[in-house]
C-alpha cells in the first residue's frame, strides 16, 4: 500500500486542540472567558488580535470561510462601530491594558472596505492600544479590489505584510471557480505593495481545484519564480460541500482525486523548493532570509488561528463575527451572523460569546506536544510535565509511522521527517485519542493530502 493510500483520509487541520467540531456544548461563561485573559495578561502584556472583516462582492465558490456577500458598502461603517465597541467592552474588563504585537485583518475581504474605512478602522484600534516594542501588522487582500491606496493606507499604519490570494494563475480554472481577477491584477499589486514598503509579500495558492491539472501547477510555479514573494501557503482545496454550499458549483467528478492530486501537491512542493523556498510543513513555505523560515530554523515559530506567526503571544483577542479568541487554557468564538453579532455588542452592550472550550490540563499538554510538531517538527516528553495518557497511545502508531519513514522515533521523542510533512496533520493524529478517537466524524474534516 502506498503512502497516500494508506494516509489520505480526513483528518483535522489542528489550527487549535481541541479541535471546534469537539468543544463543550456550553460555551465558558464572559466572565470566565475575562478571567482567563486577565490571567494571562498578568504574565504577558503582548497581545495579538484578529478582526475579521466577512463581507466580499461576490461568492469564490472554492471558500470554506465566514463570510456575507453583497454590493452594498454601507455596512462597512456600522461594522467598524461594532469592532471598535467590541474592544472597548474588552478594555473596560482588563486589568492591564495590552500591547498589540501583532494585528491581522482577515475575512471575507478586508478590501472590500475602502480606504478611508480602513483608515478609521485602525486610526480606532491604535487610539485604544499601543504597539509593543516590535510589532507585525498584516491583511489579506484580492488582487482584484486592492488598490495603491489600500495598500499605502495601511502601511502610513504599520502595516508590512499582505496575503494575496492568488490560488491559480488558469484563466479557466479561476472561471470555475469564480475568481474574478487576472495575472495582471496580480503584479499590479504585488508592484504597489513593494512601493508602499511591505516587506513581506505572501500568496495564497490551493492544489487539487476544478479541472486542474499538472501543467496548472508547473504554470504556476513558473509565475511564483518571477514575482518572488517571501512566503508561500499551497493549501489543498478542502471539498465540503455540506458546509459551503457554493461548493456545490461543480461535482467531485471535475476534482483532482487520489493519486492525481497527490502529483499535483507533490510536484507544487518540489518546484518551490527547486527555486529557493523552504519547506515549513503544513503547507507553508518561505524564503531562507523571511521571518518565518528564521523562526523555525531557531524555533520560534508559533501557530495560532491566524496561520503560521513569530509572534508568540499567549492571549489572542478576536473581534467580529465568527472570529475566535484564545488564551491558552480558553477558546471562545464570536456569533457568526452579522446582524447578531452587531445587536450583542452594540444593542446589549455584552461579548458576542456563543461557542468556546476550557481545556482540562491534559488538553494543555497535547496542544504544546501538537504545536512543537506544527511548528519545530519534533517534540519529547523527557520532563515529567509533558508526559501524559496521550502520549503512551500516541507512540504506538509513531512506530508504525517511523518504518514508513514518516517520523524518526527515539526514547522520550518524535521528530517529523522531509518525507512526513506532508503528513503532519496525520502525525499529530494519534495525540488526539481524548476527542477525535473517541467520535471521528469523517464527514467534518478535509483530506489530509
Amino acid at each position: 500500500m502506498s503512502l497516500i493510500e494508506k494516509y489520505n483520509r480526513p483528518v483535522p487541520r489542528y489550527t487549535s486542540y481541541p479541535t471546534v467540531p469537539y468543544w463543550q456544548p456550553k460555551p465558558p461563561s464572559q466572565e470566565a472567558w475575562l478571567s482567563a485573559v486577565n490571567r494571562r495578561l498578568s504574565e504577558e502584556r503582548d497581545i495579538s488580535l484578529y478582526l475579521h472583516l466577512p463581507f466580499c462582492e461576490q461568492l469564490c465558490t472554492y471558500c470554506g470561510c465566514h463570510k456575507r456577500i453583497t454590493r452594498n458598502h454601507g455596512v462597512e461603517e456600522p461594522y467598524i462601530d461594532a469592532l471598535h465597541a467590541e474592544l472597548d467592552l474588552y478594555l473596560r474588563s482588563l486589568e492591564v491594558t495590552p500591547y498589540l504585537k501583532e494585528l491581522h485583518l482577515g475575512g471575507g475581504t478586508p478590501t472590500f472596505f475602502s480606504p478611508d474605512a480602513l483608515a478609521r478602522l485602525v486610526d480606532g484600534i491604535l487610539e485604544r492600544l499601543s504597539p509593543a516594542d516590535t510589532y507585525s501588522f498584516g491583511f489579506e487582500a484580492h488582487p482584484a479590489t486592492t488598490t495603491a491606496e489600500h495598500l499605502s493606507t495601511l502601511a502610513a499604519r504599520g502595516f508590512r505584510r499582505v496575503s494575496l490570494g492568488v490560488q491559480d494563475f488558469n484563466p479557466e480554472i479561476m472561471r470555475l471557480i469564480n475568481r474574478r481577477q487576472t495575472e495582471e491584477d496580480v503584479a499590479r499589486t504585488v508592484c504597489a505593495a513593494q512601493l508602499a514598503g511591505y516587506t513581506s509579500i505572501n500568496f495564497d495558492l490551493i492544489y487539487g481545484l476544478p479541472k486542474q491539472e499538472l501543467s496548472d501547477i508547473v504554470r504556476t510555479a513558473e509565475k511564483v519564480g518571477e514575482f518572488a514573494p517571501d512566503r508561500i501557503a499551497f493549501y489543498g482545496y478542502a471539498h465540503v460541500p455540506w458546509h459551503s454550499p457554493g461548493q456545490c458549483a461543480y461535482s467531485e467528478a471535475d476534482l483532482p482525486q487520489g493519486k492525481q492530486r497527490w502529483q499535483l501537491y507533490q510536484t507544487g512542493r518540489r518546484l518551490l523548493q527547486s527555486i529557493g523556498y523552504y519547506d515549513i510543513g503544513l503547507d507553508h513555505f518561505a524564503l531562507p532570509a523571511d521571518d518565518l523560515a528564521i523562526a523555525h530554523r531557531t524555533g520560534g515559530l508559533h501557530r495560532n488561528f491566524m496561520g503560521y506567526t513569530t509572534a508568540n503571544t499567549p492571549v489572542t483577542l478576536a473581534l467580529g463575527c465568527s472570529a475566535i479568541g484564545d488564551s491558552w487554557d480558553m477558546y471562545v468564538q464570536n456569533e457568526k451572523q452579522v446582524e447578531a453579532y452587531q445587536r450583542a455588542v452594540l444593542l446589549e452592550g455584552r461579548l458576542p460569546i456563543v461557542k468556546g472550550h476550557a481545556l482540562a490540563p491534559e488538553d494543555g499538554t497535547v496542544r504544546r506536544h501538537i504545536l512543537n510538531l506544527m511548528c519545530i517538527g519534533y517534540t519529547d516528553w523527557n520532563e515529567e510535565s509533558l508526559r501524559c495518557s496521550a502520549i503512551d497511545r500516541a507512540v504506538l502508531h509513531w512506530n508504525d509511522m517511523a518504518l514508513d519513514g514518516l517520523v524518526r522515533r527515539s526514547p522520550y521523542r518524535v521528530e517529523v521527517t522531509e518525507a512526513g510533512k506532508p503528513f503532519l496533520r496525520n502525525i499529530c493524529l494519534p495525540l488526539d485519542d481524548h476527542y477525535w478517537a473517541r467520535n471521528p466524524s469523517p464527514a467534518t474534516f478535509s483530506q489530509a493530502i
